[in-house]
C-alpha cells in the first residue's frame, strides 16, 4: 500500500469565517439548532400535551447522541472556525445543548484515541478511559448494559482537568466556564419550572448520553485493538452518515483521525483493499443498532475481535 493512499489533505477554503470548508456551516448550524430545540422545549413544556412532550423529549435524546458523535466529534478533530474565540464560544453552545463540557469531552476523546479501546494491561488499567475493556473481565469487553447505563457516571472530572492543565492553553479555564454555563442554564430553568428540569429534562438528557454510549460500544465491539487499521468498526449507511457527519466510517477515523468528514468516502475508497486484507469489521446497521447485527461475535467466545470477518461492504450499503 502506497503512502499516498493513506494520506488525505484537509480541505482548504478562502472563507474568512470557516477554517477548512464552508460545508462546516452545516454541522455548525446543526449544533445551534440543537441548542434552540433545547430552549424551545422549556418554553413549550407548560403548554403542550404530555404525549407531544414525550415524543419531543425522545427526539432530543436522539439529538444529543447525534450531536456528541457528529457535530461535537468533528469539531474536536477539525474546529470549524478560523477564530479561536469563535471556536470557544461555539464550544459553550455545545456544552449547554448537550449538558456537558465540550472542552472536557475533547480531553476524554483524545484519551480515547491514545488507547483506541485498548485491552487492560497487567495492572488491569486501560489507556482509553472509554475502552469497552476497561471494566471487563478475563480479557473480554464488559456487558453493553453496564457500559451504556453506567458510562454517564464514570467520568473522572479530576483526571480530565489534570489532562487539560497539561495543555497549557487555558483549556481547563474554558472547561470550567462551559460547566458553569450549562449549570447556570439549568439553575435558571429550575427556578422558573423545577418540574421541567427534574421530571422531564434530566431523564431525557441521560437517555441521550446512554444512546451515545450505545453508539460507542458497537463502534468498537468486534474490532481488533492490535491492528491500527482495524481499531474501529464501520457502518456505511448513507442516511446514518449524513446525520452523523460520517462518523459511521469509524475504522477509517481511528486509522487517520484528522481526515475531514467531507473526505471520508474518498479516504475509505483509497484503503478499501488494505481493510479487506487486514479484516476490518463492518456492520449493516447504524452503530446504535449494532446489537441487531446477525454476525455479532459472542463475548463468551472471545468476541473481542474477529481475525477473519466478512470483507468490507460497498459504500452504497444502507443502514
Amino acid at each position: 500500500m502506497k503512502t499516498d493512499a493513506i494520506r488525505i489533505e484537509r480541505p482548504r477554503t478562502t472563507s474568512k469565517l470557516f477554517a477548512h470548508t464552508r460545508w462546516d456551516a452545516v454541522p455548525a448550524a446543526a449544533g445551534l439548532f440543537h441548542l434552540a430545540y433545547f430552549i424551545g422545549l422549556f418554553f413549550l413544556y407548560p403548554h403542550a400535551p404530555l404525549w407531544v412532550m414525550l415524543i419531543l423529549g425522545f427526539i432530543y435524546s436522539l439529538m444529543v447522541n447525534a450531536n456528541i458523535n457528529g457535530v461535537g466529534h468533528n469539531f474536536i478533530h477539525n474546529p470549524f472556525f478560523r477564530s479561536n474565540l469563535l471556536n470557544r464560544f461555539f464550544g459553550v453552545t455545545q456544552s449547554i445543548a448537550c449538558c456537558f463540557s465540550q472542552t472536557m469531552y475533547d480531553a476524554v476523546h483524545m484519551q480515547h484515541h491514545k488507547g483506541n479501546s485498548d485491552r487492560q494491561d497487567e495492572s488491569g488499567d486501560t489507556v482509553d478511559w472509554l475502552s469497552i475493556y476497561r471494566h471487563g473481565h478475563d480479557g473480554e469487553p464488559e456487558s453493553p448494559w453496564k457500559y451504556v447505563f453506567l458510562g454517564f457516571f464514570r467520568d473522572d472530572v479530576g483526571a480530565i482537568r489534570k489532562e487539560l492543565r497539561k495543555r497549557g492553553n487555558n483549556d481547563v479555564v474554558w472547561g470550567n466556564l462551559e460547566l458553569a454555563a450549562f449549570a447556570t442554564t439549568l439553575l435558571v430553568m429550575f427556578i422558573f419550572n423545577w418540574r421541567f428540569v427534574i421530571f422531564y429534562f434530566l431523564p431525557f438528557v441521560y437517555l441521550g448520553h446512554c444512546f451515545s454510549y450505545l453508539n460507542g460500544y458497537y463502534r468498537h465491539y468486534g474490532a481488533n485493538p492490535d491492528k491500527p487499521i482495524a481499531w474501529g468498526v464501520s457502518s456505511y449507511g448513507k442516511i446514518y452518515n449524513w446525520l452523523f457527519f460520517y462518523n459511521g466510517y469509524h475504522a477509517e477515523h481511528h486509522f487517520r483521525p484528522k481526515v475531514h468528514w467531507t473526505k471520508m468516502e474518498m479516504f475509505r475508497g483509497n484503503i478499501a483493499d488494505l481493510q479487506k486484507q487486514e479484516g476490518v469489521r463492518t456492520i449493516k446497521r447504524a452503530h446504535m443498532l449494532g446489537f441487531l447485527d446477525p454476525d455479532l461475535p459472542k463475548r463468551h467466545q472471545g468476541g473481542a475481535h474477529v481475525e477473519d470477518p466478512e470483507p468490507s461492504t460497498p459504500l452504497s450499503r444502507s443502514s
